[in-house]
């Protein structure tokens, strides 16, 4: 099961206030949730989160609203009324951290700018994620991970030469930038609270995050003139690397990109006398071979299974892993040993396993305690325990349909 509530979390006593919608903003909000922090999660009256209704439903549950809307409080707050601004004013006030991924000048055009917002609340920590960044030619362009999948060089490089640009299955540029979010937050806080900081804004697009992480391509254009291509499985960088099938029609990956690596790759696969192949004798000559090497290596594939793969590789000690799908990792004993997955109870879907936080922590880990609850959950809670509103106001908002 996930940790107990009880249990202290490096982020307890910081509220955060998660006026987002989809993955990456909501992304960073599951996060500092599954940390310790509270987060309040706004959502419109009449639809929440379109998160809600994305991909996979069981009983009417979203998968990915469960997933990334876990330990969040879930309130009701119509941001486009004047009086729900009020209310989310009230918020603000509370809070240390806004997280919000509209497009730029939605929250301006709601009277609800950062100017405003630290008028109430001089440590405000705002995080703004948008496609393209809150300046800037494309700024009001609406914007999408594919966008910034397509616009960052990732798809340019991903895939195999003799095919198109080829995009990835799920929300990674969203993905992506939450992360880098995550930590900046986590850095505005730290200026704020141990460097006598103020609150401040944080910008992220969706471009920029996924365009630093694939390697030094400026420098390489600028300096050597080199416009990295697709190379499919392969690495431009090292070799052997790629997926190869084996006898059993399974498949493992292989990555040797150190010399000792590719040397025991080679043991591995029954061929030491190819260490004196001046083909393969170091990793330029093998990137410059790669398709020959791959080809050896394949032939030996083809004559074992996976296991008699795995086991060979590891009584080499050479790198080699499995292509695994979900159901394979949560058979993996590995994966069950770091409790990697937990089983969380729902009472929409039961019982059931999802990833549990990461990273790990010593003293004060993370921990899940509910899986994305119903919208409006948490109103009277949060409207009436912590800003203090009474009955009669609450039943009031409602019927305005504020919340």
């Amino acid at each position: 099961m996930s940790d107990s509530t009880t249990a202290v979390r490096p982020l307890d006593g910081v509220t955060v206030i998660e006026a987002g919608s989809m993955i990456s903003g909501p992304t960073v909000g599951r996060i500092l949730a599954d940390f310790g922090a509270t987060v309040i999660k706004i959502e419109h009256p009449a639809f929440g989160d379109h998160l809600r209704n994305f991909g996979p439903q069981k009983n009417g549950a979203g998968l990915w609203w469960k997933y990334l809307g876990r330990n969040k409080q879930s309130v009701t707050l119509d941001l486009g009324s004047e009086r729900g601004q009020v209310v989310f004013e009230d918020l603000v006030s509370e809070a240390d951290v806004l997280v919000e991924n509209f497009r730029p000048g939605t929250f301006e055009k709601w009277n609800l700018g950062y100017d405003r917002l630290q008028e109430l609340n001089p440590g405000l920590v705002m995080l703004r994620v948008s496609g393209f960044g809150q300046d800037g030619p494309y700024a009001n362009r609406p914007g999408f991970g594919t966008l910034a999948e397509a616009m960052s060089g990732f798809a340019y490089l991903n895939g195999f030469p003799d095919r198109p640009p080829l995009l990835p299955p799920t929300g990674l540029a969203d993905s992506i930038a939450a992360l880098f979010s995550t930590f900046a937050v986590a850095f505005a806080l730290y200026h704020r609270d141990v460097n006598g900081g103020s609150g401040q804004v944080i910008d992220t697009s969706l471009i920029e995050p996924i365009f630093s992480l694939l390697g030094p391509q400026p420098l390489s254009y600028d300096l050597l003139g080199e416009i990295e291509e697709r190379s499919g499985n392969q690495s431009n960088s090292s070799a052997p690397r790629n997926v190869y099938r084996t006898k059993d029609d399974r498949w493992v990956a292989i990555s040797a990109s150190a010399q000792p690596l590719a040397m025991r790759t080679l043991e591995a696969i029954e061929r030491p006398d190819l260490r004196d192949d001046p083909r393969f004798a170091d990793n330029a000559a093998r990137v410059a071979n790669r398709d020959e090497l791959d080809a050896i290596i394949q032939e030996w594939m083809d004559r074992h299974t996976r296991e008699e793969v795995m086991a060979r590789f590891e009584a080499c000690d050479a790198t080699l892993g499995p292509v695994y799908n979900v159901e394979d990792i949560l058979a993996d004993e590995h994966y069950r040993a770091r409790e990697a997955v937990v089983s969380v109870d729902d009472p929409d879907v039961g019982e059931v396993r999802v990833q549990n936080t990461f990273p790990r922590f010593s003293e004060t880990p993370g921990g899940i305690d509910f899986l994305g609850p119903a919208l409006g959950a948490h109103n009277d809670r949060v409207y009436g325990d912590i800003l203090g509103y009474d009955a009669e106001t609450l039943v009031e908002l409602d019927a305005e349909g504020v919340i």
